[in-house]
């Protein structure tokens, strides 16, 4: 590897993060540098990546849960910080990057890699700017051994059947409320039964009535958690990589419009994914 070094901070939520990394070892990778990634708590992912998975093991990449010197050093900066680590950055990095500029620039076809060869940079970023392998992801992101047993809890209720994953989007996420109503999801899975009446489904959803509403519907033949949907504890996120990994265990996987969760859950070991929408 050579002298420069990525200093990178993923944000969002889980999907957000998870793709964002991705690309991240991709590109520190392509430039032969060393990858710094601070993981930060805050609105968008309420958990220590310690909580979650397993140290990412790769030679050049070391992921790090930021505590607060590195909050005032590392973070975006932001209103809520009074923008203090932008001095930091901008003293000790060549170039930076921020989520905002990120989107414009994967329009623009922005070649990061000439941006960041031979030098000192840092980024922060929501989504995935730099394209990667599919399945690098499953290698980085290994969940903890007791989310992974609620994992394959959850599989063995798949039990040889077919298996179709349903991942139902709702609270604030405009565009799959929208574009992905619930009944559309009811119409395909019934399609899908009257083909075959052995499928079995498992749902995640961070809507209670969704649950409710689907379990009455579908019985015996639907699996989802009935604990109330929090990503705004540990808990929470940690049941959402329970989620994740599950759907990615099914057969297909009908998914919400424009939803990372929906897209790195098909991506994590190679299922299908059919996006529900109008």
């Amino acid at each position: 590897m050579s002298t420069s070094l990525f200093c990178f901070v993923p944000t969002g939520g889980l999907g957000n993060r998870m793709r964002a990394i991705a690309s991240a070892v991709t590109l520190a990778d392509v430039i032969e540098s060393t990858l710094q990634i601070y993981w930060f708590q805050d609105w968008g992912l309420q958990a220590p990546f310690a909580r979650l998975f397993h140290p990412i093991r790769t030679s050049h990449v070391s992921l790090k849960d930021a505590d607060a010197p590195m909050r005032l050093l590392y973070d975006r900066p932001r209103r809520k910080n009074l923008f203090i680590p932008r001095l930091f950055q901008y003293l000790c990095f060549d170039r930076c990057a921020y989520e905002r500029s990120i989107t414009p620039l994967c329009r623009q076809h922005f070649d990061f890699a000439q941006w960041a060869q031979a030098r000192r940079v840092y980024m922060a970023s929501y989504t995935d700017f730099y394209p990667y392998d599919a399945s690098l992801l499953s290698r980085l992101f290994v969940p903890v051994e007791a989310i992974g047993q609620r994992i394959n809890d959850n599989r063995s209720f798949f039990q040889g059947k077919p298996a179709v994953g349903v991942h139902i989007r709702r609270t604030d996420h405009v565009d799959a409320i929208a574009l992905s109503p619930t009944e559309l999801f009811v119409e395909r899975m019934d399609g899908i039964l009257d083909l075959r009446p052995d499928t079995v489904f498992y749902l995640a959803t961070d809507s209670e009535s969704v649950k409710h509403e689907l379990k009455n519907r579908y019985g015996q033949r639907l699996l989802t958690s009935m604990q109330p949907a929090d990503r705004n504890s540990v808990e929470g996120i940690r049941q959402g990589v329970v989620e994740m990994y599950t759907l990615a265990h099914t057969d297909l996987i009908l998914g919400s419009c424009r939803s990372s969760f929906s897209e790195l859950a098909a991506q994590l070991f190679g299922a299908e994914l059919q996006v529900v929408k109008k």
